[in-house]
């Protein structure tokens, strides 16, 4: 018997030493290996020379996706002055249609003027040959004789002189008209010249940002095998800051690992019994929620946002939207045609914001034009349907939707979709647009 009780004696040992001695029904991990103080200082040397050279290739990594971005602002800058100098030119084209059509009239007035005056004049050398052969003209003997007496003669005379006169103030006054429709005409053919000259300086404009957008696009080709190498540089520093952590993950690591585990392990079980004294205690309960939201700052607001929100996964096209929607996009010679948006149904980045704003106020194609369109608020008051811009002192390149909270609603660039993402502030334009409230 006392062989016996021996026996369940260190068996009892041995499961207390394997429970651990709170019950808690954990095993107790093996301890880590204790590596001598020259390996500690061998690994804090090689860790430390590793995290200095994560740090470098890190540098260079921020370096490179800065000049990425800088590169695709500048393509969409070119992109955003090439959409203004079209507007810029349909404009100048309409205004010098109109001028056109003025300076036709104007000219078809004189014209029927000069007609008026030559059959006035046709009729008043009509009337004076008559006039001569029937002998009626004051002074006429004929005028005399056939009076039937000296009054009459007299009111005869008269008569006839006066409608003579009549036919020459007529005739004067058309002449009047005609100076006055001539002036009329040249004023017009003025007019319909500078408008010419406009629209000849919109079109010279308009090629010229064509030739820079395509300037700007063939650097970007040109730096193509950089921008591949700097992804690649990406890769390895990632790949590089891995193999760093995974060294400084040696016996100082794996120390810290089973620190970090035990610490754990005592929260957990703080927390355990905090939760069994709360139990014993009666206590409990939910808590309390916040305040109720706020309702929308106003129906027209969300009424923008909702439209906007409702194109999410659009497709990105140069050129593409209006006020009905998506549109076609069109052809720019550069970036955009290599993806292809002249055959795609969306939006670009104004095109987006001209479709979501249709029901308050009319935008044009171009986001710097949008974003003088309305009262400008420093960012810091910026609030959900305020426009955010994008550029600097040569112009807009970008233009989305505030959504509040840190979000915003874009069509952002070719190759990409309208989304919701967080607003970026690097390059951000100081001032927001509002036009609504």
């Amino acid at each position: 018997m006392p062989r016996v009780r021996r026996g369940l004696s260190v068996s009892t040992l041995t499961l207390v030493i394997l429970l651990g001695a709170g019950g808690t029904g954990l095993a107790v991990p093996p301890p880590p290996p204790n590596p001598s103080d020259s390996e500690i200082q061998a690994g804090k040397a090689d860790a430390n020379a590793k995290a200095g050279e994560v740090g470098r290739l890190t540098n260079q990594l921020a370096q490179a996706e800065q000049k990425l971005t800088q590169l695709q602002d500048e393509v969409e800058l070119k992109q955003e002055e090439a959409n203004k100098a079209l507007v810029d030119l349909q404009t100048a084209r309409d205004a010098a249609t109109q001028a056109e059509n003025d300076a036709k009239a104007a000219r078809t007035e004189a014209d029927a003027a000069s007609a008026a005056i030559e059959q006035a004049r046709a009729d008043l050398r009509t009337f004076a040959a008559a006039s001569f052969q029937q002998g009626s003209t004051v002074g006429s003997l004929s005028a005399y004789l056939s009076a039937d007496s000296p009054k009459d003669m007299l009111a005869r005379a008269q008569l006839l002189d006066a409608v003579g006169g009549d036919r020459l103030n007529a005739l004067d006054r058309l002449e009047q008209a005609q100076t006055e429709k001539s002036n009329k005409d040249a004023a017009a053919r003025k007019a319909a010249e500078i408008a010419q000259q406009k629209q000849d300086t919109a079109r010279r404009a308009k090629n010229n940002a064509d030739a820079a957008q395509t300037a700007a696009e063939q650097a970007q080709d040109g730096q193509a095998s950089r921008n591949a190498r700097l992804e690649q540089d990406k890769s390895a520093v990632e790949q590089q800051l891995y193999a760093a952590q995974a060294k400084v993950s040696g016996l100082q690591g794996q120390r810290q690992r089973y620190q970090d585990w035990l610490a754990q392990k005592q929260r957990e079980d703080e927390e355990r019994a905090r939760q069994a004294a709360l139990a014993a205690s009666g206590g409990g309960g939910r808590p309390s929620s916040g305040p109720a939201p706020s309702g929308p700052a106003g129906s027209s607001i969300e009424a923008v946002i909702a439209r906007a929100l409702s194109k999410i996964g659009m497709p990105y096209a140069w050129g593409g939207g209006n006020a009905s929607g998506p549109t076609r996009g069109i052809r720019d010679g550069g970036v955009a045609d290599r993806y292809g948006d002249y055959n795609k149904i969306g939006f670009d980045c104004s095109g987006l914001m001209i479709y979501a704003f249709a029901g308050v106020r009319s935008l044009p194609h171009y986001s710097g034009y949008q974003y003088s369109s309305g009262r400008r608020v420093p960012l810091s008051q910026m609030r959900r349907g305020d426009m955010l811009f994008w550029g600097g002192p040569r112009g807009i390149h970008h233009v989305a939707l505030y959504l509040g909270g840190g979000q915003m609603v874009e069509a952002p660039q070719s190759g990409l979709r309208v989304r919701i993402t967080s607003v970026r502030y690097g390059g951000i334009m100081p001032y927001a647009t509002r036009l609504i409230g």
